[in-house]
């Protein structure tokens, strides 16, 4: 089912002193306004996926995940997360690629600059893009703003990464 993006109206709190100035307010409106939801247990761009915990061809088997604290886990697990992260910083990821440059760099989205990204470093850009400074018109920087780690999403953002 596709349908408008429609943005959190939510207040802000005095940590955001200036609004209207950057992208990561609307997320992702500046980006997208249409996006498409999902039926039953399945996730993806194109509906083609497994939502998360869940496996099979109908998507309805059940698959817990525990996050194991990483000094209790035994050699060989250690050495298959290490195998995971070298293999993630080795593939391409089939969904998703990164802009490159600005909007304005980019002619207004007339002339698109995005690369492809392995898997690893789509997470590395993400948090960054979350977190990083904001660039005002003025050419100052809003160096106190934290959308990653001064915000509501903070829980579900690092247990998601």
């Amino acid at each position: 089912v596709c349908q408008d993006v429609v943005p959190s109206n939510s207040p802000v709190g005095a940590q955001f002193p200036f609004s209207g100035i950057d992208d990561r307010e609307n997320w992702p409106t500046v980006f997208y306004n249409r996006t498409c939801q999902c039926q039953g247990n399945f996730m993806g761009y194109n509906c083609g996926e497994c939502r998360f915990g869940y496996t099979g061809p109908n998507c309805t088997d059940r698959r817990n995940m525990i996050r194991k604290e990483i000094f209790r886990m035994t050699t060989a697990e250690k050495d298959k997360l290490i195998a995971y992260l070298n293999l993630a910083k080795r593939t391409t990821s089939p969904d998703y690629v990164i802009a490159t440059g600005t909007y304005e760099q980019m002619n207004n989205g007339s002339d698109p600059m995005f690369a492809d990204i392995n898997s690893y470093d789509l997470f590395v850009w993400l948090h960054y893009y979350a977190s990083r400074d904001a660039f005002l018109e003025d050419g100052s920087v809003w160096a106190d703003i934290d959308f990653a780690h001064e915000a509501p999403g903070f829980l579900p953002w690092h247990r998601f990464f």
